[in-house]
């Protein structure tokens, strides 16, 4: 049985407990309130010498408004949310473990200026990614994996290459069937990205370490051997072989302790002296597939939304524009009208005809960059730096190619 089906049972039962207590203790409060109220209501009084069932009736209504009101939650946002999934904070940990965690603990509450700078960052990805790895099953502590892999930048790159949300190397990147080319960076795509990193977080908890998600962390930090060696090492010395157990590279052996560090500042921030930024529960980004290229200054001007929130949504498109053989989901701000985001999605808008024709070109079967500068009389070293093309020969039929440096 893996992590994700044990999961998925635990939840259910656990969700069916907390529904059924809510019942009793309804019906609980119910009865006392409706035996007040028989006591100082002649109706009341009247009904019950009437039908021999004293206060059933009186019953009934308090049971429905106070089980209603025991169902009635307080407002939600993305933090409340987040918290009810974590799964690790009340897990006991070895006095020796709890230290590694309270040092980062100690460490992020001297600079609660750097924690409110990158959940502030978080606002537009939170809500999404927590919903993601709630629908997994998966503890909610894994959404702040970003926190301290690239402080929830999505266009963070390491000095060794890796890039994105979650911080994928190429090679990693591409096994996982992230699309990288000149036009589109799949690590940089906060969707994508996400999905794949937490296919590979159960998919290595699942195959190497019988559903432990600490291992799978370290793993995902420090590769599959490094851990697998470590782990035979202290299943040798006599240790159970988890987490806490292992000796790892440096950075390895510090990211779970920060990422419970974190995930228990946030879970009592008020504790820590830390101000959270104001999150809704839904996710801040509606998402439009596409079958024909888009540039976002096209979709800007369709959408009366700014070029740039288009850009800071998109950061994996890296020429300024959509190409279906790359990528065919845009992301655009969750309020843009639903009539609007259908003409984009089809294409058909006069406004996406009138700029294309003025602003880009469509690449056609047979078609050059020599032969396209000429059409425009640009240059053609301009028209490649305009579309950061890697490849001058590799165009594609249907690529969209900015014909200005705007």
């Amino acid at each position: 049985m893996t992590y994700r089906t044990i999961r998925q049972r635990l939840m259910l039962c656990a969700g069916s407990s907390v529904i059924m207590g809510l019942i009793l203790a309804a019906a609980a409060s119910s009865q006392a309130s409706a035996y007040e109220a028989s006591t100082s209501s002649t109706a009341t009084a009247q009904y019950a010498a009437r039908t021999g069932m004293p206060d059933a009736t009186p019953r009934l209504s308090a049971f429905q408004s106070h089980f209603w009101e025991a169902l009635e939650l307080e407002p939600q946002d993305a933090w409340t949310t987040l918290r009810k999934s974590f799964q690790w904070q009340d897990s006991p940990l070895s006095a020796k473990a709890q230290a590694r965690v309270d040092a980062w603990i100690e460490h992020y509450q001297s600079s609660p200026e750097n924690i409110a700078t990158i959940t502030e960052r978080a606002t537009p990805w939170l809500a999404w990614i927590s919903q993601q790895v709630s629908e997994r099953g998966l503890p909610g502590e894994v959404a702040l994996i970003p926190f301290i892999e690239s402080s929830f930048d999505p266009a963070a790159k390491s000095h060794s290459g890796a890039a994105g949300l979650w911080q994928f190397m190429p090679g990693t990147g591409d096994a996982l069937g992230l699309v990288r080319n000149g036009n589109y960076d799949g690590r940089l795509d906060v969707v994508t990205s996400t999905d794949a990193a937490l296919d590979y977080l159960e998919m290595q908890a699942d195959q190497w370490y019988e559903g432990d998600l600490m291992l799978s962390l370290a793993a995902y930090n420090a590769g599959a051997g490094t851990v697998n060696r470590a782990q035979h090492q202290a299943q040798d010395q006599g240790l159970n072989g988890g987490y806490w157990d292992l000796s790892l590279p440096y950075e390895t052996m510090q990211y779970v302790p920060k990422l419970k560090a974190i995930a228990t500042i946030i879970n009592d921030p008020d504790r820590y002296g830390v101000i959270l930024p104001e999150i809704h529960s839904d996710p801040a980004f509606a998402k439009v597939q596409l079958a024909h290229a888009v540039s976002l200054s096209e979709a800007s001007q369709l959408l009366d939304v700014s070029q740039t929130a288009l850009a800071e949504l998109n950061p994996g498109l890296l020429n300024g524009s959509i190409d279906p053989h790359s990528a065919q989901t845009l992301l655009v701000p969750e309020e843009v009208d639903a009539q609007v985001l259908a003409q984009l999605a089809q294409g058909n808008s006069p406004a996406l005809a009138q700029n294309a024709s003025s602003e880009t070109h469509r690449v056609e079967r047979g078609d050059s960059l020599s032969a396209i500068a000429a059409q425009y009389n640009i240059n053609q070293q301009d028209l490649i730096r305009w579309n950061a093309i890697d490849r001058p020969g590799a165009l594609q039929p249907g690529q969209l190619l900015t014909l200005s440096g705007r």
